[in-house]
């Protein structure tokens, strides 16, 4: 009924609901991953991680026969086992490389920390299924003297320490360090570049660095994204990316601060590598780098 000009309303107000109101996100903005390689990048990691289980399999493979079979011969063919555990050997580390590889191009995100454990260490996993079973077999089989034991179980676990080393990722990429970089490259540079050397293991955000040029043994500077630099094999952005941005490459200590306080995550710290080691020379104004061949 409509209500007159003047009348009170007698109507009581609207109730607040009793229920208890659940947010719920998209799915997409929960699962988005944080960082990811450009298609180019994410083929070539599932090729290397096609080869790197081939590798394995054929290590494993490699280690199914020496147990099943090799070691069930009377006498034990001592030349095929030591071959087998060698060949074992040479697939595991071969398929280890490969899988670093395919994750320096595609990492796993922290978030799932034990998808992101089983990635990074997966090499190590193989290299203990591929040879702790054989090594075992070897010292309980019964058709073998004490000095063939120790001949071929000795090789088998320098072996398995070698294959297991190589394996091991002590400092694995993420998705979020990755992230991080290219925000903190972007940011104070505008654009996704970033400068390294053959010989060094961390990249820079101007070619301008002394330590840059330094460390330049083959003359060349290369150039290129976030991705490619590791790509290239270089672990991460230097520790001391704000003192190298002000003293170097002409950035403000305003400007580093700003970039810095957006991007926590990598906080200046002490080198812990020689070509992010403090250069002896003095910043100028008028001494840039002197020109060198770029190249991606």
């Amino acid at each position: 009924m409509a209500q007159e000009p003047g009348q009170k309303s007698t109507s009581k107000p609207t109730s607040k609901p009793t229920k208890k109101i659940s947010q719920v996100r998209a799915k997409n903005a929960v699962d988005q991953p944080v960082w990811q390689p450009t298609p180019e990048s994410a083929a070539k990691a599932t090729r290397l991680r096609i080869f790197a289980w081939v590798a394995w399999a054929l290590a494993i493979g490699a280690e199914a026969f020496a147990i099943f079979w090799v070691l069930r011969q009377s006498p034990v063919t001592m030349w095929l086992l030591i071959t087998l555990i060698a060949v074992a050997g040479v697939l595991s580390v071969a398929g280890s490389l490969w899988w670093k590889q395919a994750n320096r191009l595609s990492p796993a995100s922290r978030e799932d920390k034990l998808r992101f454990f089983v990635q990074n260490q997966l090499g190590a996993i193989v290299a203990i299924i591929a040879f702790l079973p054989l090594i075992i077999m070897i010292f309980l089989n019964k058709d073998m003297d004490g000095k063939q034991k120790g001949i071929a179980g000795g090789i088998g676990i320098a072996v398995l320490l070698i294959a297991g080393a190589v394996g091991i990722s002590w400092d694995a990429p993420s998705q979020e360090q990755y992230a991080t970089e290219t925000n903190i490259v972007k940011q104070l540079t505008g654009e996704d570049t970033v400068f390294w050397t053959k010989s060094g293991s961390v990249f820079h955000v101007c070619e301008s660095v002394p330590d840059v040029n330094k460390a330049s043994q083959d003359g060349t500077i290369y150039q290129g994204t976030v991705a490619a630099a590791h790509e290239a094999g270089k672990d991460r952005l230097t520790k001391r990316w704000e003192s190298e941005a002000t003293n170097y490459c002409g950035y403000t200590a305003e400007e580093v601060a700003a970039v810095a306080s957006d991007n926590p995550g990598l906080d200046e710290g002490p080198a812990s590598t020689p070509d992010e080691a403090p250069s002896d020379e003095q910043p100028t104004q008028d001494q840039p780098a002197e020109p060198q061949p770029a190249a991606e």
